[in-house]
């Protein structure tokens, strides 16, 4: 296993002309973090360089032009680009767009190819990063194609996660694509990130309904009745521990959270904005469900602050330390679920 201050954490910039490059700089102005990990930030160093002098922020750090000069113990600057970039706070532009695209691919290729340990994306905007040839509503989607497994947005802090049946879905075909094998997926998605990256043995999860009210017996829409909860039924007889479908307006409200490992909401707003509303600026938006472990912050590219110094990077730090232990969670679980501990057999 690797030694905890081994961990690389993979960095791309997000939306240069939004507060991705103040959050990350902010979060390792504080030397002690270096302890924990070795930050690899994909963008360049004259960029780097612009946002420190910019923000007039005490950091130093370590440029590359190939993944094996990382050094330990300081923050690396891989380099991505040696064009200028011309950054223009608060502005949406194509151009700032392309250069996110670039960091990001990038440290994807460095995360597939196990150079990076982890990887936690700043904010992107989701318009101006649109081209022929990357089509996604953002880095989800993306990392969903890019690595293995089922993807699926998970909102997490210490006390609170929050899952998506449907997640970049429009209001008018939530209800169409509500399977019950979308709901058997997401739920065993879900339940194995319980137990494999937040060490949870017996999960035991709440899944909110799709229509208000659960559809009042078919008053309000009959999907309730008819797809989620049979299927959640029939998942719960084979022994897993999952409950609802519970009426979202008053679950949140009545703090009935608090008696679940995990919350799988219907659709986005369903579950972001209590989530949002109960953990803003401590919450961490984590992929689950993939072979390599995405987190980021829960807040967007916040044009309206963007360059003024007033960003708080509170979640961001959250997102690389919730990137962390979940990599030293799966590390412990692959060890005793893949290494059983041999019994000796000798005759008394």
């Amino acid at each position: 296993m690797k030694k905890e201050e081994n961990i690389i954490v993979g960095i791309s910039i997000g939306d240069l002309n939004g507060i991705g490059g103040e959050i990350v700089l902010k979060t390792f102005e504080d030397p002690r973090i270096l302890e924990f990990c070795t930050p690899v930030i994909f963008a360049s160093v004259k960029t780097i360089s612009f946002l420190k002098n910019h923000f007039k922020l005490d950091v130093n750090f370590n440029g590359i032009n190939n993944i094996n000069q990382i050094t330990h113990k300081k923050i690396n600057v891989f380099n991505v680009w040696n064009d200028r970039v011309n950054i223009e706070f608060g502005q949406e532009d194509p151009k700032i767009g392309e250069f996110a695209i670039k960091s990001l691919e990038a440290a994807t290729k460095c995360l597939k190819n196990e150079d990076i340990d982890v990887l936690v994306t700043a904010p992107l905007n989701k318009h101006n990063i649109q081209s022929e040839t990357f089509k996604f509503p953002g880095h989800t989607d993306y990392l969903a194609k890019e690595l293995e497994g089922k993807s699926l947005m998970f909102m997490v802090t210490d006390s609170l996660r929050v899952g998506l049946l449907t997640d970049h879905v429009p209001v008018k075909d939530i209800a169409a694509h509500i399977t019950p094998e979308l709901i058997r997926d997401k739920i065993e998605t879900v339940y194995d990130s319980l137990k494999k990256d937040f060490q949870i043995s017996k999960p035991k999860i709440a899944v909110l309904g799709i229509n208000p009210h659960t559809g009042d017996n078919g008053v309000i829409g009959v999907e309730d009745d008819t797809v989620l909860r049979p299927t959640l039924k029939s998942i719960k007889d084979e022994g897993k521990l999952v409950y609802g479908p519970y009426a979202a307006d008053s679950f949140f409200g009545s703090n009935n959270q608090k008696n679940f490992d995990a919350i799988i909401a219907s659709y986005h707003d369903q579950g972001l904005i209590p989530f949002k509303t109960l953990s803003f600026g401590q919450g961490v938006n984590y992929t689950a469900g993939l072979n390599r472990v995405r987190t980021s912050p829960d807040h967007g590219t916040a044009y309206e602050i963007a360059g003024k110094g007033k960003a708080d990077n509170s979640s961001f730090k959250e997102a690389v330390f919730c990137a962390i232990n979940i990599f030293k969670n799966r590390q412990e679980y692959a060890s005793l679920t893949q290494k059983p501990l041999k019994i000796n057999q000798k005759k008394i």
